[in-house]
């Protein structure tokens, strides 16, 4: 199991990261660091496999299972349902299909987001490129207030003098569009 990554791909299209996941935040968080340190071992036809989702299993808030369901999905992990399926609230369900967000973890080029920047200790801005030209962000507070969290063209290698348009994947809708950088207040 050592270092599974870096000769997984020769036998297998997907491997383990990280050490069984617990409904806790915190072993969310622990999963997911784990997993970022190997994102450059990811790609179509060999996935990092941070465990399961724990989404809808009573052990963390919605919004850290939408935080969950999100990196997951930036990080091209597998999306296994870790669940009692015949028990799922609609707000469970409401994550677990939410089609833009499953689209970025299908998105054909496969190359998994990871962390690239902590503005503090409690804010980050994870990142991944799509097939298409675009790319996913996700503008990530782990503490427990809400932050102003300010994403700069330049995390994502754009021109300040370039504008972009911006698209809430959540809210299914489209933000606007914003040169140079956006800041919003995240939960």
């Amino acid at each position: 199991r050592e270092e599974v990554p870096t000769w997984g791909r020769a036998i297998g299209n997907s491997w383990r990261t990280t050490k069984d996941i617990k409904d806790r935040w915190t072993s969310m968080l622990y999963n997911l660091y784990l997993n970022n340190l190997w994102a450059d071992y990811a790609g179509p036809g060999g996935w990092n496999d941070p465990d399961m989702l724990e989404v809808g299993n009573g052990g963390m808030t919605n919004t850290e299972y939408i935080s969950h369901f999100s990196l997951w999905s930036l990080m091209k992990a597998p999306l296994i349902v870790g669940c009692d399926l015949t028990s799922m609230d609609s707000d469970t369900i409401n994550i677990l299909t939410n089609s833009e967000v499953i689209a970025v973890n299908q998105d054909p080029r496969g190359i998994q987001g990871k962390l690239i920047r902590s503005p503090t200790f409690e804010t980050e801005i994870w990142s991944g490129p799509l097939v298409d030209g675009n790319v996913a962000v996700i503008l990530f507070n782990r503490g427990e207030q809400s932050a102003n969290i300010t994403l700069d063209w330049k995390d994502m290698n754009i021109l300040s003098s370039q504008s972009a348009s911006l698209r809430d994947l959540w809210a299914h809708k489209d933000i606007g569009i914003f040169t140079g950088s956006y800041t919003a207040e995240v939960e």
